[in-house]
Order: structure tokens, then C-alpha cells, then sequence
């Protein structure tokens, strides 16, 4: 079977992209086609993160459901797992949401079940710096609060997944040991193959994969290598995934920005959140939802099989859903 068969006849999901988070700026949610296009069945996107409030995620999150509803014909907003199966079975895109550190729900952790019922499937504990919750990856770590852990117990009880990507390795070891629940990194790295403090020891990987979660592998090129977005670069990471943890662990969370001038005035602004000196500065290059076929191309000369490759593609994060969701 070829990559483009194997694709077509499989449930591929993307857990993790990056549309510009300009409520009032639609110019790039056509591009969400791209996916389409690419072969993907499910894409999770980001409403807000780092030093972003309140405001600025629900902001974002009404305008991206707003949008989404206005192209019924093209997509559909997850609330069931069953969502999944409908939509691909239609031909349309399923879209939920995620957020990228607990700023999002300030000190209330019964904004969860709110942000649970409008389509957010996944909250990260922390963005790179340390918040209520716990450390960030690239801060003082102190590990995971009191207040970590009553939001650890929120997100259980209304159904959402607990994400430990660019969050501390002692917060994320404790979030694992803690949790009664599957926990992901919905897009890591591993350290091992390429040494920055965003990216995850194989330590982490085999503690998620202990949970029943999942570790997503992240596009970016600078956590992948030298700024390298090449396939090649994204299989070193994902093969030592697979080896190192199994492929019923493994999955794909491509962290791809949209909006290139978005991420590099995030860096210029956001300064202590995306420290010098770590590779954030302009010019960061991506894996692009286009690269997916690629990439399978290659795993296939890896000797991967069908049932691997339909694990990996999306079947891991599909059953972690099952798994969490209410």
C-alpha cells in the first residue's frame, strides 16, 4: 500500500496547530483546508497560551467556533468521540481545541468544564515558565502545586487531558504519578536525539507512556535538529519514540504556526516566556501538515507496517479520547 493509500484509508490526527489567535482576523481559517487536503481527519487547535488571560482565550475560542459554524459544509466541532467517526465519514475536518498552560483559567478551576463544553479536549499544566500549577521547561521548576493537583481532579472529573509539553520535568513527573488518567505530551520532542530543554527525556516518554497517554511528535525545526523541518528530522524523533516506548505511545502533534509574522512578534514581545539563546528567534522553520505523506513514506522504508503506521498516524490519540472524554 502506498503512503497516499495508506493515509486515505486511515484516521490521521493532528493533535496540536496553530491558527493565529486574532479574534477579529479570519484572514487564515480558510488555510484549515490544508489539512483537509493533507490527508487529516482531526486537528486540535490552540485558543490561547503563556501570559495569555482569560479574556484572551475565550476571545479566540468564540470567534474559531463562530467561524467553524459558518462552514458546516467543511467542518465539525468535536463534542463526542463519535463526532470523529461522522466527520470522517463525511468527508469533513473534526476540529477541537486545546490550551497551552493554565493561564486560561486564572485561579478557577471550574472554567474547565465551561471550556470542556465549548471543545477544548486538552489543557497543557504549564508554558514554558512556572504558573499556579506547576513549572514551566524552561523556569525554576518546583514541581506540581496544591492547586496543580485540584486541577488535575477538575480536568478528570469534566473529561479533559492532562498535557505535560512545555511544562517542567518535576511538574510533569509528578502530573503523571498523580494521575488516575491517560496523560499525553501532545507535542514533544525527544531529547535524546536532539538536546534542548523543551524536548523530553526518554525518562518522560516511558513515564507517559505508563499513564496510557501518548507522546505527539512536534514539528518545529529547532526542537527536531538545527532548525530542521525535514522528514528525515521528524522520523529520528519518532522512530526513537516508537523503539524507546512502543507505537502504541506514539502520535503526531505538528505544533505548525499559520502565521509565521504571529510567532516571530510572539517571540519579540514574549520575551521572558521564549528566552534567548534557545533558538525562538525569526526564522523558525515548521513541519507542515503537506509533510505527513512524506513522512510515512519514510516509515514505510523503515519497515513500519499498516497497523502501526494507523496507530501512529491517529488510533493512539483516538483511544486516549475514549479513554478521558466524557
Amino acid at each position: 500500500m502506498t503512503a497516499a493509500n495508506l493515509i486515505e484509508s486511515s484516521l490521521v490526527w493532528d493533535n496540536h496547530g496553530c491558527m493565529p489567535l486574532r479574534p477579529f482576523d479570519e484572514e487564515f481559517l480558510p488555510q484549515l483546508k490544508r489539512y483537509r487536503d493533507a490527508g487529516v481527519n482531526v486537528a486540535i487547535l490552540n485558543i490561547g497560551c503563556g501570559e495569555q488571560g482569560i479574556e484572551d482565550h475565550v476571545r479566540v475560542l468564540a470567534a474559531f467556533r463562530r467561524w467553524l459554524k459558518d462552514h458546516p459544509a467543511d467542518y465539525v466541532i468535536v463534542e463526542t468521540v463519535s463526532d470523529i467517526e461522522q466527520s470522517r465519514a463525511d468527508g469533513k475536518l473534526a476540529v477541537a481545541f486545546d490550551i497551552e498552560g493554565a493561564n486560561g483559567i486564572a485561579d478557577q478551576p471550574s472554567l474547565l468544564g465551561l471550556y470542556y463544553d465549548l471543545g477544548v479536549r486538552w489543557m497543557l499544566m504549564a508554558y514554558n515558565r512556572n504558573n499556579r500549577v506547576g513549572g514551566g521547561c524552561h523556569d525554576e521548576d518546583g514541581g506540581l502545586t496544591d492547586f496543580g493537583r485540584e486541577v488535575l481532579d477538575e480536568m478528570a472529573k469534566v473529561g479533559m487531558v492532562a498535557c505535560c509539553t512545555h511544562t517542567g520535568y518535576r511538574t510533569a513527573m509528578d502530573v503523571m504519578s498523580y494521575s488516575s488518567r491517560p496523560v499525553i505530551f501532545s507535542h514533544s520532542n525527544a531529547r535524546a536525539v536532539h538536546d534542548h530543554p523543551r524536548n523530553i527525556t526518554d525518562e518522560q516518554m516511558k513515564a507517559c507512556a505508563a499513564t496510557g497517554g501518548v507522546v505527539g511528535i512536534n514539528g518545529i525545526g529547532i526542537f527536531l535538529g538545527a532548525n530542521d523541518n525535514s522528514p528525515e528530522a521528524y522520523v529520528r524523533h519518532l522512530d526513537h519514540a516508537v523503539q524507546l516506548i512502543g507505537p502504541d505511545h506514539v502520535g503526531i502533534g505538528l505544533d505548525y504556526v499559520f502565521d509565521q509574522q504571529e510567532l516571530d512578534d510572539y517571540v519579540r514581545t514574549m520575551a521572558h516566556t521564549f528566552p534567548k539563546g534557545m533558538g525562538y528567534e525569526a526564522g523558525v522553520r515548521m513541519v507542515a501538515p503537506e509533510a505527513i505523506e512524506p513522512i510515512v513514506e519514510r516509515l514505510v522504508k523503515l519497515g513500519y507496517s499498516d497497523a502501526v503506521l494507523r496507530a501512529v498516524l491517529g488510533e493512539n490519540f483516538l483511544r486516549v479520547a475514549r479513554e478521558v472524554w466524557r
